[in-house]
């Protein structure tokens, strides 16, 4: 195996080790969601706050507890519904990278792909430096797995 060989194939198990990654706390958020189903949402958020000593009154805690309060048990089951089903694309993606199946890399270009103009949309209704840096490691596996494919084939 040639040292570029080798490197690609690090490099398209780091893409799996991140896409299985984000699958397994997607996850965990879905679980989550459906552990508050039955439960006061505001009173396991104002339970957080109390164990991690944030001040209650500080305006992004304020917040917080305003948005969680006002979260209804329909809600929660889209929101664990929408985080379940990204979770079992990202975990199908993740495993056939990681098993180097070819599927997987025509499949995860596709989703990929697909996902960056929702993406780019949340971007624009809220600015931060996580969804920039998630969005510049998607198309830069697209970009990755294209070249990929294209001199495989």
């Amino acid at each position: 195996m040639g040292s570029t060989s080798r490197h690609s194939s690090k490099t398209l198990l780091a893409i799996a080790i991140f896409k299985l990654f984000k699958g397994v706390v997607l996850l965990l958020v879905g679980i989550g969601a459906l552990r508050l189903l039955h439960r006061d949402v505001g009173e396991v958020v104002s339970h957080w706050v109390n164990v991690l000593g944030v001040d209650p009154d500080n305006r992004i805690i304020h917040r917080l507890l305003s948005r969680a309060l006002a979260v209804s048990p329909k809600q929660l089951r889209e929101v664990s519904a929408g985080t379940f089903i990204y979770a079992g694309l990202l975990l199908t993606e993740g495993t056939g990278l990681w098993l180097r199946k070819k599927w997987a890399e025509y499949f995860t270009i596709i989703t990929t792909a697909g996902l960056i103009p929702l993406e780019l949309y949340e971007i624009h209704r809220h600015l931060t430096a996580v969804k920039i840096v998630v969005l510049l490691i998607n198309v830069a596996i697209v970009i990755y797995l294209i070249g990929r494919v294209r001199r495989k084939d």
